[in-house]
């Protein structure tokens, strides 16, 4: 036995001790138990990680017990630890536990300390249950457990309108993704016979024709609910409001948990997703329409926590056209080195966030490199690392999706042209950021500025680790260079995801189109500084000439203004007319009555019979004993 059940049942254990007991044996108790079930629970994977890669078949498998037996339908608590499940519990443990120990000193002095802990360790527990479980039922308990938990954590502050708000939009924008998965676990049941995720990918080239209309509607139904766990067009409007949580809840949704759940799902059945190239296509143009898209409204935003949450939206579209364009290897290296710089940059932007007394503001920041070094080199380096800039992890991850929408039989030159466009405003809205918040002149209160200092050892040794593997990360993709994975993530996928056919691209080719993105990177870090270094004077003349479609970047497009005139408006008015006052109180409430005022009359129909009179008793009696001798007879 492989003991994978270690793996959830530490912060399983760490949630259970901090919401039972965290308030009884107080802080010190807390800041115990939470982070070292994270640690533990990394321990083990790493163990499981290097048994995966010796084992027969590179896969562990653990059944626990039987969980649902009816006829021939047989569902067990059944773990499995493969190269994708591997690769993602080392990240969620990981960078999860990094976080945990930034939060200690982050979260020091607010009330409810024991309470968040306690659901941090339940949000890692249920994203474990997510990657490991076989099949799409224990799949689903921790899909639907880290929607359960991400609405606790962005409404952790629940005094607050804006965070209770932020809450509720990311349960209900997530319940319309869960429909689409719920309705292609009905239907791929109905065509299996089966739920687990062996049997689907073995068999979907022998159950489905290629291109067939089943296996389309099965994968665009898995795909909705992708891009509501992973924030992608038309349901990515929650995400940017996520950031209303404490900053280590945003780093832990945004790097290392609940939005790379859709991509795991669309890579776990690779083999499905090929057999339908409408879906595929699908995928990619959301993908590329959304990192896009998100992209330009990060370029205005002025709290700190909201361009790196657009930024999230973009990179996550990266990914998706990854995913659409065959490149699942690519996809899920892009997961692993944007876990490191994302989580790198949210818990960065915490430290400032602390720092100036929790203003988010970057027009209130501005010279804050010296006083915050620390913070800022990590910053710097997890910039670097987002922008492409060569030997930093997300110039591997990054180009090698770019070459792939080039090179793919399924993808084509304007993806590449689209997600080249993207690299370039990723560069310089993240660079606008980091010379707004530390370079130019102060912008900070003279009072708060006099008490600006660095942040503790607790959340700056996490923002170094994670800096180092912001610039180490993207070498495990590079053959040769860690032997512990032969010949680089490409080889380390071998065999696991299906397979397409072999692009059309060369190698002169490749280099080509990586020196075009490294060069506008680069050209964007020249243009986000040449206008922003000294504060946003320089940007303010060029404003004025774009004005129009500046208050569209900074507005979001107005997409939440859309939706409020397209569905909830109508929504709540259809819900006030015709639910409540046309169907509830006329249907609803005259049928309760009805059933009132007919129970009335008969009761008062037979009232008389039990009115005291014996005579009238023996009446009774004497033509009931009449009645039965008259039946039996």
């Amino acid at each position: 036995m492989s003991q994978i059940w270690l793996v959830p049942a530490f912060p399983l254990l760490g949630f259970l001790l901090n919401g039972f007991l965290g308030k009884r044996f107080g802080a010190r108790f807390v800041t115990f138990v939470g982070p070292l079930a994270i640690a533990l629970s990394f321990a083990q994977s790493l163990a499981l990680f290097f048994q995966m890669l010796e084992a027969e078949g590179n896969v562990l498998k653990e059944h626990l017990y039987t969980w649902i037996s009816s006829g021939n339908f047989e569902a067990g608590i059944n773990f499995q630890v493969d190269q994708l499940s591997g690769l993602y519990l080392l990240v969620i443990t990981g960078v999860g536990f990094l976080i945990h120990v930034y939060s200690v000193g982050y979260m020091d002095g607010e009330s409810g300390y024991y309470r968040f802990f306690a659901y941090l360790n339940l949000f890692v527990f249920f994203m474990l249950i997510l990657v490991l479980g076989d099949s799409f039922l224990l799949m689903f308990v921790g899909w639907e457990g880290v929607g359960l938990c991400s609405y606790l954590l962005i409404g952790y502050y629940f005094e607050k309108d804006s965070a209770a708000e932020a809450a509720k939009k990311a349960f209900l924008f997530n319940r319309i993704g869960d429909f689409g998965v719920l309705s292609a676990v009905m239907l791929i049941f109905l065509a299996f016979g089966s739920i687990e995720f062996a049997t689907i990918n073995a068999e979907a080239a022998t159950q489905f024709e290629y291109g067939g209309a089943l296996v389309t509607a099965i994968t665009l139904l898995l795909f909705l609910g992708a891009t509501g766990k992973s924030a992608q067009i038309p349901l990515y409007v929650w995400l940017p409001d996520a950031m209303e949580g404490p900053t280590p809840v945003s780093a832990l949704i945004h790097a290392a948990t609940m939005v790379t759940a859709g991509l795991y799902m669309v890579a776990r059945l690779s083999h499905l997703f090929v057999l339908a190239p409408f879906t595929m296509n699908v995928i990619a143009v959301v993908g590329t329409a959304t990192a896009l898209l998100a992209a330009t409204i990060a370029v205005t935003q002025t709290d700190i926590k909201r361009v790196l949450a657009y930024s999230t939206v973009s990179q996550l579209g990266y990914m998706f056209l990854a995913m659409g364009v065959g490149a699942f290897g690519a996809g899920v290296f892009h997961v692993m080195t944007h876990a490191f710089f994302k989580a790198l940059l949210f818990l960065g932007s915490g430290s400032v966030i602390l720092a100036v007394h929790h203003e988010q503001d970057m027009r209130k920041m501005g010279a804050l490199k010296n006083k915050l070094p620390i913070t800022y080199m990590t910053m710097l380096l997890g910039t670097f690392a987002i922008s492409g800039i060569p030997f930093f992890s997300g110039f591997f991850s990054k180009d090698e999706i770019l070459w792939k929408a080039y090179s793919s039989p399924l993808g084509s030159p304007w993806l590449w042209g689209v997600g080249f466009l993207t690299a370039g405003l990723t560069a310089f809205y993240m660079f606008r950021m980091i010379y707004l918040t530390f370079h130019g002149e102060s912008r900070v209160d003279s009072h708060t500025a006099e008490h600006v200092h660095e942040s503790p050892f607790s959340m700056t040794i996490p923002l170094m680790i994670l800096a180092a593997l912001a610039v180490t990360g993207g070498f495990f993709g590079v053959p040769h260079v860690f032997h512990v994975i032969p010949n680089g993530m490409e080889n380390y996928f071998q065999g696991f995801f299906a397979e397409i056919p072999s692009g059309h691209g060369t190698v002169s080719a490749e280099w080509t189109l990586m020196a075009f993105s490294v060069a506008f990177a680069l050209l964007a870090w020249f243009f986000a500084s040449r206008l922003y270094h000294s504060g946003f004077d320089l940007a303010a003349g060029l404003r004025s000439k774009w004005e129009s479609l500046y208050q569209l970047s900074l507005n979001k497009w107005y997409v939440d203004e859309l939706y409020n005139t397209l569905i909830i408006q109508p929504g709540r008015l259809f819900s006030t007319h015709v639910l409540w006052r046309l169907f509830d109180q006329n249907v609803i409430d005259r049928a309760v009555n009805t059933t009132a005022d007919v129970a009335r009359m008969v009761g008062n129909s037979i009232r008389p019979l039990q009115n005291g009179l014996t005579q009238n008793y023996a009446l009774i009696f004497t033509l009931g004993t009449f009645l039965i001798l008259w039946f039996v007879t």
